[in-house]
């Protein structure tokens, strides 16, 4: 399967990366009390630090929703999928356990506060595109509404669009039979090579850590646009 960063992106995000990780032979089920328990923690420092500043104080935040802007989109109408996890903590609710896959990228999206989105590979077609959406470009979303991704950025295969910083499909979620899975990372543009490498090094051992399986990572920039995943 062949990942691919769009031109289109690229010529309205020229500094934008995606960090790709792909896990084979993984065990998906009920999160374990240690992660629930480091997620909960998590959740009560961000409460807690919140009083003393806003959402848009976290610098990946911040960043995330200037990009939003960069590239035309609404930040305020349209939240980056991290944004909007933390400004659910902000107002007293507590992010609900879904399963173990799901729950750990919820736990990176607020630790590396980028929006991260996680899937089925094998409900995916012949390949991965990160790209600018166009007029008819939509998907029945986890939110449960039609989402249109026309002018947003989106990640696609020849099925059709499946995710996006958004929010993502049914089509492609992850649940607890789910074997084989792909992680998208929405890095931070200001981070170099190696920051993002070691970020993904460091997601895919405590992802597989807790799923066992395999892991590959892959980065997608403007000086390579393309990668093949083995």
């Amino acid at each position: 399967m062949q990942l691919i960063l769009s031109e289109d992106l690229l010529t309205m995000l020229p500094s934008c990366k995606l960090g790709i990780i792909t896990y084979k032979n993984i065990v998906v089920d009920e999160s374990p009390k240690m992660l629930k328990g480091r997620l909960e923690f998590f959740q009560e420092k961000i409460r807690t630090d919140l009083k003393q500043q806003s959402v848009l104080d976290y610098p990946g935040v911040r960043e995330w929703h200037d990009t939003f802007k960069t590239a035309g989109i609404d930040p305020n109408r349209y939240r980056p999928s991290q944004e909007a996890l933390f400004r659910r903590i902000e107002k007293g609710k507590t992010l609900p356990f879904i399963h173990s896959a799901a729950d750990l990228n919820n736990f990176f999206s607020l630790q590396y506060e980028i929006p991260i989105g996680i899937y089925n590979f094998d409900t995916l077609s012949d390949y991965i595109k990160i790209c600018i959406g166009k007029e008819g470009d939509s998907f029945e979303g986890l939110n449960g509404r039609k989402n249109n991704m026309n002018g947003k950025i989106c990640t696609l295969d020849n099925d059709g669009v499946f995710g996006s910083p958004i929010v993502d499909s049914l089509r492609t979620k992850t649940d607890t039979n789910t074997i084989n899975a792909v992680q998208i990372f929405y890095l931070k543009s200001s981070m170099n090579e190696r920051e993002a490498r070691e970020l993904l090094q460091a997601a895919s051992k405590m992802f597989t850590q807790l799923h066992s399986g395999e892991a590959d990572t892959y980065i997608l920039c403007k000086t390579e646009q393309e990668a093949k995943i083995t």
